[in-house]
């Protein structure tokens, strides 16, 4: 596969490539993960709402929106990598997905909006940015934005504990790539 390209693994835009800018920061899931993590997501992912946070090349939520999600917000900070999610959006004729260029952190600082509540969130920052206390905060604020029985997933560099009060449901490790499928029993 050529650089700045990767390719929709399922659903309605199987074997669609999408594109993305160069940018060290960006990572997109490796296809194993992406797959592995739609299997676990199948029965749920139809009908969903999404926020993928940090969204990147924006493999997971387009992934997401081809396998029958019927909201994907994006949020991106970055205004290169906005504007090819914005062409990648218009190829595709995804009109579930909405992009808004924001901070992960402030946008979940932010007034609730009228997008609700998320069935599943994506969390899938730059490896080389990630702190523990970004991962403390991202946590800290989430729980308004979930909708009973909501998932996280959690995409690292390395292999982390689950915040308190959170669970994991599943897990895996595909080369440098640590993922974590996340519930949070007290929204339940």
């Amino acid at each position: 596969m050529k650089a700045n390209r990767v390719r929709i693994i399922g659903g309605i835009w199987r074997s669609r490539l999408i594109t993305f800018p160069d940018s060290a920061a960006l990572r997109p899931t490796p296809d194993r993960v992406r797959e592995t993590l739609f299997n676990w997501l199948a029965p749920d992912i139809n009908g969903a709402r999404c926020l993928d946070l940090f969204a990147g090349s924006g493999a997971l939520g387009f992934e997401a929106a081809s396998r029958g999600a019927s909201a994907v917000l994006m949020v991106e900070r970055e205004r290169t990598v906005c504007a090819a999610l914005e062409t990648n959006r218009t190829a595709l004729a995804a009109a579930q997905v909405k992009i808004v260029r924001a901070d992960a952190v402030d946008f979940l600082r932010g007034a609730q909006s009228a997008q609700g509540v998320y069935d599943v969130v994506f969390l899938d920052p730059p490896f080389d940015s990630v702190k523990s206390a970004l991962w403390e905060t991202l946590f800290d604020l989430l729980p308004r934005w979930l909708a009973p029985h909501a998932m996280v997933y959690r995409e690292s560099g390395r292999s982390d504990a689950p915040p308190p009060g959170w669970a994991i449901y599943k897990q895996g490790r595909a080369g440098q790539v640590n993922y974590q499928l996340l519930k949070f029993p007290e929204i339940f």
